[in-house]
């Protein structure tokens, strides 16, 4: 398992990070908390040491499931989770006033079982309140040590510029993957320049970079996948024909599944982790194949060809944005 280093967390971080939004089971079509709870152990016990989850994902009960698994695993992790949305009514919207995240940290941790926070993140930025009073109650969090290190999610490079005038910014997770590289042009040089490590979440692009996906694969009443614009055709099409030929790539030339291409690539990016979702232990096969090589300038010159030659109108994850609390 490769590592690097985040500020404020002592512990060597794996770069591979387990996602659990899907362990949440809201969005994702449900999901067996036995299983999670498996696949949580499962990840450590394979070297992947940071857990990412947030209050949302199943208006807590990922957290919860979180809180379970780790159950005398507790220093062997190294937990990720958000503050910064609300959900009246069961409608998520952002809302990172520092009342509201006093309120989050405090079930946060509650509902994980511990007494501390690895790393502590704004879910989104909130357009009705300023990112000083957000970073200032993040920062008190920190000095007060219910938290060890500070992120943000989802943020451009202005507003990250802002927030870090008042706290001490160690990460940034945005959305990044082969087919979602927005990023690129601004985002991921602003990490590289100020020393902040990227946890890209995606990794897998929602399961389409998992190889395991056909033309006819069908989901579940309430999975945020049939909402999404890449699995529906045409696009859907274009999307799984890019995933065959990655796969052929990453076989011919590295004897790889696509899976593990897609994780590698994303590490040669540096310095980021990747977010993985998973919510089987079986999900997670194939995660040690990711590391000990490495892409070479021809191998990524081709896979943007592919890119180019298949998708032929590409779209982001603009889709997943919870919208703003009215002024």
């Amino acid at each position: 398992m490769e590592t690097l280093h985040i500020e404020g967390i002592a512990a060597p971080v794996s770069r591979v990070g387990l996602g659990t939004w899907a362990i949440g089971g809201s969005m994702w079509g449900g999901a067996d908390d036995a299983q999670s709870i498996a696949t949580i152990r499962a990840a450590i016990d394979s070297g992947i040491n940071l857990i990412d989850t947030a209050p949302a994902y199943g208006f807590g009960h990922s957290e919860e499931v979180v809180g379970k698994a780790l159950e005398g695993l507790r220093d062997k992790a190294v937990i990720a989770t958000k503050a910064g949305l609300d959900w009246p009514d069961g409608k998520v919207l952002r809302n990172a006033t520092a009342a509201r995240i006093s309120t989050e940290v405090e079930d946060s941790l509650r509902r994980l079982r511990t007494d501390r926070i690895d790393l502590y993140q704004v879910h989104w930025p909130d357009p009705l309140v300023p990112h000083d009073e957000t970073a200032m109650e993040l920062e008190k969090l920190r000095r007060e040590g219910k938290i060890l290190a500070i992120g943000v999610s989802n943020y451009s490079p202005t507003q990250m510029e802002s927030f870090r005038r008042k706290a001490r910014l160690a990460t940034v997770q945005p959305p990044y993957n082969l087919f979602e590289r927005s990023i690129e042009q601004d985002v991921l040089p602003y990490a590289k320049q100020h020393g902040l490590v990227v946890l890209a979440y995606g990794a897998l692009c929602r399961g389409l970079l998992s190889g395991r996906m056909h033309a006819d694969t069908a989901f579940p009443i309430g999975d945020l996948r049939k909402s999404d614009p890449k699995f529906k055709q045409p696009r859907f099409r274009q999307y799984l024909a890019a995933v065959d030929a990655l796969q052929r790539l990453a076989r011919e030339r590295h004897g790889k599944p696509v899976l593990a291409l897609a994780i590698r690539w994303i590490l040669d990016r540096g310095p980021t982790v990747a977010l993985w979702g998973a919510r089987r232990p079986d999900q997670l096969a194939g995660v040690d194949e990711a590391f000990g090589w490495k892409l070479s300038d021809g191998d990524l010159r081709d896979i943007d060809a592919l890119l180019a030659q298949h998708i032929t109108d590409p779209v982001g994850p603009e889709f997943m944005a919870p919208p703003a609390r009215q002024a």
